[in-house]
């Protein structure tokens, strides 16, 4: 029986080692090997030390970023390129066409009533809103608040609750 000293001489150095297969890194491809694999972590490990320094909400103790303090203009605001920032515009799209399509809504099933502007407006009760709106979207309430926030909607109270407020009158207003 051979011990491990005795089969030192038919060990490979990592030199000596065949590329046996290809591995797809993001960056490159290497060779499957000890040294390729060694040279590949110190890589991402010294990347990782590298955007772990520019990440606020790391544990190094001294960032090399400057952190937004309440007040300034940045403050509260993703990095600007980030996909973090993309989402948000993503979002808020999404959320805008989501109105405008309630405001649609409105002006079909709505009713023209005089109003004390200049005009007639159109205004609908929340439980046919509700009923009609289902279909599209679960979220009328909260595209509610946000449309009357934008001055685009109005209706009495803060919230408004299924059964409870079938008959507040909702008026869009533009």
């Amino acid at each position: 029986m051979e011990t491990n000293s005795q089969r030192s001489d038919v060990l490979e150095t990592d030199d000596d080692v065949p590329a046996l297969a290809q591995v797809r890194d993001d960056t490159s491809a290497s060779i499957v090997s000890v040294k390729g694999l060694k040279e590949n972590w110190q890589k991402w490990s010294h990347e990782h030390q590298e955007y772990q320094k520019h990440n606020p909400f790391s544990n190094n103790s001294t960032p090399s970023v400057v952190v937004p303090q309440r007040g300034q203009d940045d403050y509260g605001k993703p990095l600007q390129g980030s996909m973090t920032e993309q989402r948000g515009k993503d979002a808020h799209t999404r959320i805008y066409r989501e109105v405008q399509e309630l405001c649609e809504v409105i002006r079909d099933i709505g009713e023209h009533r005089d109003g004390d502007l200049d005009g007639k407006v159109i205004a609908v009760e929340f439980g046919k809103l509700f009923e009609h709106y289902v279909t599209i979207s679960n979220k009328l309430v909260g595209i509610l608040l946000r449309a009357r926030k934008q001055g685009l909607v109005d209706f009495e109270g803060e919230m408004l609750w299924q059964g409870k407020d079938e008959h507040t009158v909702i008026t869009l207003l533009q």
